[in-house]
Parts: C-alpha cells; structure tokens; sequence
C-alpha cells in the first residue's frame, strides 16, 4: 500500500518526464504525435488503476485512520518530511483526480488539442497530476505547499498555448491571482510551523490547536485561508476563474473544475479546521456570509448570461455556476460540525463529476458548431439538439439537472447537508446569523434550478430548422463520458458509499484527532 500510493503519486512525474523523450520506434504508430498521446493515456491509466488498487485496500473499517503511510526525513535543519497518506477525506478526491485524468487524455488521445507539439500538452497535463494528487496524499506542511503551487504553471501553459480567444489575458490573470494567494498562505503556514514546532499535519491535527495561541490561530487562518479562497474560488476573489474557464481547451476546463478547485477547499477541511480551530470559530461566520453571497452572485451571473440577447457565452455560464456551488462547499465547512462538513466533502466530488461531464459536453458543442454562444446556438442556426442530436441533448439535460441538485443525483446530496450544517452551526456560533445564511443559501438553489432550466430550453428544445446534419455522441465521448454520468447516478442513489469513508475520519478531525 505504500509503494502503491507512491506510485500514484509519483508516477505521472515520471511519465511526464519520458513524455519529453523521443518514443522508441516500435511505438511510434502512426506518428510521433499519437505516440505521445498514447503514452499519455497509458500513464494516466495506470494511475487510475493504481488509485483503483488503493481503494480496494484500503481498510474500510477504519477510514479516520490514516493508510498507506510514508514518513521520511527529507530536510532535517527544517524538520521537513516526506510524509504520505490517505484516510477517508483524502481517498475519494484521489480516485476523482486520477479519474478525470484519465479521461482527458482518452479525449485528447482522439481529438488532440489545436496548438503547439502534443509533446509538451501530453508532459503538462501529467505534471498537473502528480500536483493535484500530491496535494490530497501529503501531510506536510511544506509538502502541501510546494504541490499545491506545482500545479500553476502546467495550468498556466495548458490556458495561454492550447487556449481559445483571450487565452494569454486569461492565463496571466489566473497565476497572478493564484500567486499572490499563494505567498501570503506561505506566510500562514510558516507561523504554524515555526509556533508548533513541527510542520507534520497528523501531529498538528492532534494537537488540535492546543500549541498555538489565540491570536496566533487567527492570524493563521487570515493568511492560510486567504490562499485557499483564491483557489477555491470564493466571491469576491473568484474573478480570474470565467476568464480561465472560457479560454481554457476542453480537458483544461473540466481538470480545472474538477479538480483544481477542491485543492482550496480540501485545505480549508484538512489544516485550517484541526490546527486552527480558534482562528476558524473566529471566521466562521464571515466565511459563511461570503460563501452564501457567492452562491447568489454566481447564479444572478447565469441568469443575466443565459438571458436571450445577452451574447452569453456557455462555458463561461458554467464556470459562474462553479463559483455558487463551491459557495455551498464553503458554507458547510463554516458550519465546523460533521453534518456541514461531509456535505462539503461530499459536494466537492458531486461538483467535479457534473461540472466535469457539463465542460466536456460543452466542449463537444462548441466544436460541433464553432461557438459556444448561447444567443447562436438557440438562435438562426437553431441548435434543438433534441431533435439534431438527441443523445447529445439528452445527456446535456441530465447534467443540467444533477447540477442544480435534482433528488436521486450526486448534486442533491452535499448541498442539503451543508445546509443542515447552517441549521445547527457548532457551539459558540451564532444560530440565528446561520439559520439567515441557511435561508439565502435555500433561494440561490431555486435560482440555480432557474439558469439551468433556461439553458436547457434555449439550447437542446425548440422546432428543428434546415441546418447541416451533426454528428450525435462519438464511440470516444461516450467511453470518457460514461463513467462520471455513471457516477452521479451511484453517488446519487447510494450517498452512503461516499459518506460512509468521510463521517468517520471528520469526526475525528473535528474532536482533535481522537476516534
């Protein structure tokens, strides 16, 4: 087991490395091109395998403990270790991130992306990774950092070279954003560090802020969650994520929401709330006020987008539409009790499968009909892809209702026990502010129920016009496509095989490492 959780770790660097090499003759294919796309799906399809294995593995019975652990002395004068593991928070955000990945480099496999060599596309994509799974399976504090910034520049190269109009804009907007976050975090997890003594998260988690004054704790958190909330994306610090998201290619997009988003949050569960608990009971409900105006401002986002005449742009509907449902991540944890917090854990694994599904069928539209404009697409051209391309448009219509939290899909879930959190905050908090955040939050679901109604109507209903015949869904999008439908249908119908791994191990994050 850890050897195993090493490799998936460690192995997309790998592969990222002998991305850049020239490939062996036998290999070749039919071009150097595919060859490399190839060795990209191969890679990312160990890695999923080897994430698969993991799981299997892992000890069910007890998922507060952490598994599959590596504890090394890497730079002693700092007390600095490479200290690997996962427990029940950590496991599914694994398994999600080897998932997309692979699935991207199937898409890419047949569709490669338009721009430069696929060489460097196939080598950033794998370095993107072993970034964002380092950052679920580390339990340094240094450790965590220096994945959590490896994952900018493949980012970066990924938007401003394999991007669409405005792409270099985009990509400049989205590091520097992240980069200044990022320096300040820095800066929070030192004081933690250099105040406790140690930099070892399960130790600090266990000492459950006992080390840290008040004022230290508070401070901390100012600056940690700082960081975290550009990442994440929380209003008002959300504004580099439309731009990102509408110039990024398909499988950027759907890693970016998918993924690299859950890094802010999965932070804000796995360090501010054990090691900081005074400093978060302080911020707590400024967190939660700002998630809550997320929630509504992403949604009045859509609605003035998705609104005939507006020029809205599709893929940038869809990344507003992440600002509000991470707005209902951050509220559950701001909530600091286990309901909240396993609705955000369980709402960051709903959000990357729907949101994931929802870009690449976005991007299957946008190259069928050369836009993702919504006034074209329900306009002359008249896109009524129930009627020109009905699996596309039926599959289009179901990711649209398991995003705005449907019953019986994986949306439904988190977002109601987030709420519940809001209910009944932890002690020390103010019920009735929450209960009012719980009531705003409740009528920014009926908006985002609203903007995927019309996306809905505008795009895949309405009488079908004389236009140019389009291809329904290909033999590629369906096997990349398939599983995260399949998914949140599973996460959906049977929550408890995803709570079941994250209740345990919360509980005991929250009582201060005890079981």
């Amino acid at each position: 087991m850890q050897f195993l959780l090493a490799f998936v770790v460690a192995g997309p660097l790998v592969g990222a490395a002998a991305a850049l090499l020239p490939a062996p003759p036998g290999l070749k294919g039919s071009s150097p091109d595919q060859a490399v796309l190839r060795h990209g799906v191969t890679v990312t399809g160990a890695v999923l395998l080897g994430a698969l294995v993991l799981a299997a593995g892992f000890d069910h019975d007890h998922p507060s403990k952490m598994q599959a652990t590596t504890d090394i002395s890497w730079i002693p004068a700092l007390d600095v270790r490479i200290h690997l593991g996962i427990d029940g928070i950590s496991l599914p955000l694994l398994v999600l991130t080897a998932l997309l990945a692979f699935l991207c480099a199937l898409h890419s496999y047949f569709k490669p992306p338009e721009g430069p060599s696929p060489k460097a596309f196939v080598a950033l994509l794998l370095l993107l990774e072993t970034g964002t799974l380092a950052t679920f399976a580390v339990l340094d504090l240094i450790l965590f950092f220096l994945a959590f910034e490896t994952v900018l520049v493949p980012m970066y190269f990924l938007i401003a070279r394999w991007g669409g109009a405005g792409r270099q804009a985009a990509a400049w907007k989205f590091i520097l954003y992240t980069l200044l976050g990022s320096v300040v975090m820095l800066l929070g997890l030192l004081l933690i560090g250099l105040k406790s003594g140690t930099f070892d998260m399960v130790a600090l988690a266990t000492d459950n802020g006992r080390g840290l004054t008040s004022s230290v704790q508070v401070i901390a958190v100012l600056a940690i969650g700082i960081g975290l909330a550009v990442k994440t994306p929380m209003w008002p610090l959300h504004s580099w994520l439309p731009d990102a998201h509408t110039a990024a290619p398909t499988v950027g997009s759907v890693l970016l929401a998918g993924v690299l988003l859950k890094m802010g949050t999965y932070g804000f569960v796995r360090i501010l709330l054990p090691i900081a608990p005074d400093g978060m009971h302080t911020f707590a409900p400024y967190l939660a006020a700002f998630a809550v105006v997320g929630i509504v401002y992403g949604s009045l986002a859509c609605l003035a987008l998705v609104r005939p005449g507006a020029k809205g742009d599709l893929k940038r509907l869809i990344a507003y539409s992440s600002v509000g449902h991470m707005g209902f991540v951050l509220l559950g944890i701001a909530s600091m009790t286990p309901t909240g917090v396993n609705g955000a854990l369980f709402a960051n694994i709903a959000h990357g499968l729907i949101t994931g599904l929802l870009f690449f069928l976005v991007g299957a539209i946008k190259d069928r009909y050369g836009t993702a404009d919504l006034d074209t697409l329900s306009g002359a051209t008249g896109a009524a892809l129930y009627g020109r391309a009905p699996r596309l448009g039926g599959l289009l219509a179901f990711a649209a209702v398991a995003s705005l939290g449907l019953p019986g899909l994986a949306g439904f879930w988190g977002e109601m026990l987030a709420l519940f959190g809001s209910f009944d905050p932890a002690d020390g908090l103010s019920r009735p502010a929450f209960l009012t955040f719980m009531s705003i939050a409740a009528f920014g679901t009926l908006l985002t129920a609203a903007y995927m109604l019309m996306v809905v109507r505008r795009v895949c209903m309405g009488e079908k016009r004389e236009a140019p015949a389009l291809a329904d869904i290909r033999t590629y999008e369906f096997a990349a496509w398939t599983p995260l439908a399949a998914l949140t249908v599973l996460a959906g119908l049977w929550p408890a095989v995803l709570l079941g791994l994250t209740d345990p191990a919360v509980q005991k994050l929250l009582a201060g490492g005890k079981s």
